[in-house]
């Protein structure tokens, strides 16, 4: 991953967890994950197990913003990193060989 496309701006990051915090009490993120499905692997899970993904992380410019908010499971999470979405899809790729 090229270092230079990560921000740094300590502040940003701290005022978009702030979002997130709030919207995870919502009444919007408790009907998105009541699905208990998540979004990168497809697989079921209780939906309070199912962890908030910013589909863009903040550390690469993504924003606490509904369209880049999704569930997923604390695997996906942890294994997704600081992906963008094109360089998830190639390490799911290259993990399938």
């Amino acid at each position: 991953m090229d270092v230079n496309l990560i921000f740094t701006d300590d502040e940003f990051i701290k005022k978009e967890r702030d979002k997130a915090r709030k919207l995870r009490s919502s009444q919007w993120w408790k009907r998105k994950r009541s699905s208990g499905i998540c979004h990168y692997c497809e697989n079921n899970f209780i939906p309070n197990e199912l962890t908030m993904d910013h589909v863009i992380p903040l550390s690469r410019g993504g924003e606490s913003q509904k369209f880049n908010l999704v569930p997923c499971c604390k695997e996906c999470n942890t294994k997704k990193r600081q992906f963008l979405p094109f360089e998830w899809e190639e390490y799911m790729t290259f993990l399938k060989k």
